[in-house]
């Protein structure tokens, strides 16, 4: 580059924190910020502190942190990357055990394998996070995706995965030659609706019925639900939270990914953006005659945009599930003036209840030819797949042709 800025690149140290403790909290938020994702809460130093802190994250979970580190001659942190060693593909919502055993039948190691990514949330964001001041930005990336696949290739590993990248992040993956994924979820656009009627009014008749027959099955169930946020969460609130989660998460997959400890850092730490929906059953009192908490629904609040989380339940309550999860993020979106809702991974049932599908991505890097060639046929097939989902999906949008737009 003619202002020197490609001499400046050569001084740049790139180096490994294992863990993130040992990097200064507001020289890793400054590099996460973005503008495009603002007050993003996953890629804060303080959430990913406290997956490590908590021991939801580390070795003995199968996530060892190896955060990529780029520093300039100064010393200046000018670029980081969310970045573990990985014992197998739980956590991810980019699934690829097929490919793992596949490989593993013809003779290779999958694992470990590097994974860029927050643990345990689909949701994009910045992943290459650079210094936006920097002389060189797109040159400090560049670096960082070579540091990557070099890191795969000098310590023997089968892989590097770069999952929910941002469109800039994407592009630099795929310009060095990275397989290009695409996946599907499932988000809620906000117009401009005055309150949950307008919004439903943008449906067709039958839908918006369908609708609201699920909300008064869940009123007329007796069961009550606050939307807690801030300085309105307490301890008692974290402690069923849990129950809820640990107990839906034992029968769903087996075990928990969160432990009952991240969830009162969350909320000790970062209280100003977790939103908590609870549900309390009148019907069923506690030992000290309390209602007994039936359903949780735990969502985090970036500046513009609410993330559906993690749902805990105990008990049969027909569209509890939806009311808390759905219908209540909605109602405190419109209340907030927030953008979206990200309801994350999975569930063609979203589409009805207002939450259209979109593409999301993920970037691959390869190290066996052979293994490379046969990933890059199926992402090429996939590719296709989803498009045609997507396609299919929409056209099951419960909105009035013109209304409730897509991403």
């Amino acid at each position: 580059m003619a202002d020197g800025s490609s001499d400046w690149t050569t001084g740049l140290k790139v180096a490994v924190a294992p863990r993130i403790g040992a990097l200064d909290a507001a020289d890793w938020d400054r590099l996460a910020a973005n503008d495009a994702y603002p007050g993003h809460p996953f890629t804060r130093h303080a959430f990913l502190r406290i997956l490590e802190d908590s021991g939801s994250v580390g070795r003995k979970t199968g996530w060892l942190p190896q955060h990529l580190t780029v520093r300039d001659a100064q010393g200046r942190l000018v670029g980081v990357a969310p970045l573990y060693l990985k014992s197998h593909s739980y956590g991810e919502y980019v699934f690829d055990q097929g490919w793992a055993n596949a490989y593993e039948r013809a003779g290779g190691e999958y694992y470990p394998k590097l994974q860029v990514s927050i643990p345990f949330t689909p949701v994009t964001g910045p992943r290459l996070m650079v210094d936006p001041g920097c002389p060189d930005p797109d040159g400090v990336r560049r670096l960082m995706v070579a540091a990557l696949r070099a890191a795969a290739v000098d310590n023997k590993l089968s892989s590097v995965h770069v999952t929910f990248p941002t469109p800039e992040d994407r592009t630099a993956l795929t310009g060095a030659g990275w397989l290009d994924r695409h996946g599907i979820q499932y988000h809620w656009e906000n117009p401009g609706y005055r309150d949950f009627a307008d919004f439903l009014g943008a449906f067709s008749s039958r839908k918006r019925k369908a609708v609201r027959k699920e909300r008064q099955a869940v009123a007329d169930s007796g069961v009550e639900l606050l939307t807690l946020a801030g300085a309105e969460l307490r301890e008692e609130h974290w402690d069923a939270f849990f129950r809820l989660y640990n107990a839906t998460s034992d029968r769903k997959w087996g075990w928990a990914y969160l432990t009952e400890d991240f969830f009162h850092r969350l909320g000790a730490e970062m209280a100003d953006s977790v939103v908590l929906v609870m549900a309390r059953d009148p019907a069923r009192p506690d030992a000290r005659g309390r209602p007994t908490w039936v359903g949780g629904a735990l969502n985090l609040m970036g500046d513009d945009t609410l993330y559906g989380r993690n749902w805990g339940s105990a008990g049969d309550y027909p569209f509890l599930h939806f009311e808390a999860c759905y219908y209540r993020a909605i109602e405190f979106a419109i209340g907030r003036g927030l953008k979206r809702v990200e309801a994350g991974a999975q569930g063609e049932h979203k589409v009805q209840r207002g939450y259209l599908p979109v593409t999301t991505y993920s970037a691959h890097y390869i190290v066996d030819p052979a293994l490379r060639r046969a990933v890059a046929d199926f992402v090429e097939r996939e590719r296709e797949g989803v498009a045609a989902d997507i396609e299919t999906l929409m056209a099951e949008s419960p909105y009035r042709q013109g209304d409730g737009g897509s991403e």
